[in-house]
């Protein structure tokens, strides 16, 4: 979704990741109520920020699901209207004393400098903000899915990742199979 009588403007087309890769060298904790509080202020911080900005801020990943144990990384999604647009919430964002890791295509991602808050931008509308809810709050509802996704998280936490998106790509099939099953519930109404 575009603002009205902005011109039309293309996005990036490549992958800026700032720094390069990055090797996984955190690990994975049991549930931390901090994390709630964490994203908490960072939402406060994000819309003091973003004053006057239409946008939308949700506590997503591991992090949101109690019970479940995570990497200690808060992750927040930020729907803006539309994410060419970064003189809305890039510099802003930035100078708020977050910084700035990944610019791609739909995505932008800044994040603290203690890397313990990534904060994902995305355009609102953006399947990806849907299917980060859905896996959220299926996982907050569901025993035994929030349980296999853990199990599986503890057995690639035994690998060692020179990147940290590696480890992430890894949980994809698991992932993907999480939210069929969340689509279908949802879909019948559960």
């Amino acid at each position: 979704m575009t603002n009205p009588g902005r011109a039309m403007r293309s996005d990036v087309t490549d992958v800026e990741l700032v720094g390069g890769p990055e090797p996984l060298t955190v690990e994975l904790q049991s549930y931390d109520d901090h994390w709630a509080d964490a994203y908490s202020e960072h939402r406060s911080r994000i819309l003091v920020a973003l004053t006057g900005t239409d946008v939308d801020v949700e506590h997503i990943g591991s992090t949101s699901v109690p019970g479940l144990a995570a990497k200690p990384i808060v992750d927040i999604v930020v729907a803006v209207a539309d994410i060419t647009a970064e003189e809305d919430y890039l510099d802003v964002l930035l100078a708020a004393g977050y910084e700035l890791r990944t610019r791609e295509p739909g995505h932008r991602l800044v994040r603290t400098p203690e890397r313990d808050v990534h904060v994902h931008i995305l355009e609102r509308g953006n399947a990806a903000i849907d299917d980060y809810l859905l896996l959220r709050d299926h996982l907050r509802r569901d025993t035994a899915d929030r349980e296999l996704y853990g199990r599986v998280k503890h057995d690639l936490m035994g690998r060692s990742w020179s990147d940290t998106n590696d480890y992430a790509d890894a949980k994809g099939d698991v992932i993907a199979a999480i939210k069929g099953r969340a689509r279908a519930a949802r879909d019948a109404g559960n």
